[in-house]
């Protein structure tokens, strides 16, 4: 099983479930509870989360996702429609060259970092980041969501076609496809094996469980490269896909479930990713 999740990731996940529904503190430590999260700790993450401008006050005692953080919201959220932006493939890049951008800002570094990682970028060369041009709206869409995603406005992004033989094997050789093609198998079928015994759960043990689980499967759809045929197996990935998303479904029943044992009537969260926290 994961980790258990930092008080500040638990209440990111908790908001980014609401769909904008505020979250009372009182609920965030009943949840965070689940984790052996103290009260006082859970007060420090809402009020660290609230200096960072990631949440802000929604009348008393209760929370919203902030402004820092709502466009990077709205673009994980959108993963229960990743596989429609997969395109057929012609064999070109999308590349984006930043050696000039330099690294000692470490805020800019990790930034541009995870917008690379949750576009499928990997480094040719150094510097020089590519991935297929697979994606639907084309190099603007993707230039696009780089910069929502945190990508210095400076990073030069370009087309690249036609690379020489050696250069366009190593390009290839970027993304272990086989891998990722197994990783989706795996976790459709341990996903499928926990929904199948959950019923056999207390309420609390069940929903910290699919908070675990869930988590890491919708984070592995948000990074994952949606790579086009033949570097992976596509089928595989729409199964895998389809997996988390009624996965998902039934951790939003089990938190309600969760929930009402407690008493509690917040807008039902379900196990969301949540790469927002620094």
């Amino acid at each position: 099983m994961s980790a258990p999740p930092k008080p500040k990731n638990l209440i990111l996940e908790l908001l980014l479930a609401a769909r904008g529904a505020p979250l009372s503190a009182q609920d965030a430590i009943q949840a965070c509870s689940l984790f052996d999260i103290a009260q006082s700790n859970v007060r420090v993450a809402l009020v660290r989360l609230s200096s960072a401008g990631l949440i802000e006050g929604a009348g008393r005692g209760s929370y919203r996702l902030g402004e820092q953080a709502v466009e990077l919201a709205g673009d994980v959220a959108t993963w229960r429609e990743a596989e429609a932006r997969v395109r057929p493939w012609a064999g070109g890049y999308i590349a984006v060259h930043c050696a000039a951008l330099g690294r000692s800002d470490r805020v800019a570094l990790r930034a541009r970092t995870r917008a690379f990682h949750m576009l499928g970028f990997e480094e040719l060369e150094r510097g020089l980041h590519i991935r297929p041009d697979s994606l639907a709206g084309g190099i603007e869409a993707i230039r696009k969501r780089l910069h929502v995603l945190g990508l210095e406005p400076a990073a030069n992004i370009f087309l690249a076609n036609e690379f020489d033989a050696a250069r366009e094997g190593r390009a290839r050789a970027l993304w272990d496809g086989q891998a990722l093609t197994a990783s989706y198998r795996q976790t459709r079928q341990h996903l499928k094996r926990w929904l199948d015994a959950a019923g056999e759960l207390e309420p609390d043990v069940a929903a910290r469980e699919a908070f675990l689980l869930g988590s890491r499967a919708i984070r592995q759809v948000v990074f994952d490269p949606l790579l086009p045929e033949p570097l992976v197996d596509v089928d595989e990935r729409h199964g895998f896909v389809a997996a988390v998303r009624q996965f998902e479904q039934a951790g939003r029943a089990i938190w309600q479930r969760f929930f009402a044992s407690r008493d509690m009537t917040p807008a039902a969260p379900q196990p969301l990713p949540v790469p927002l926290a620094h």
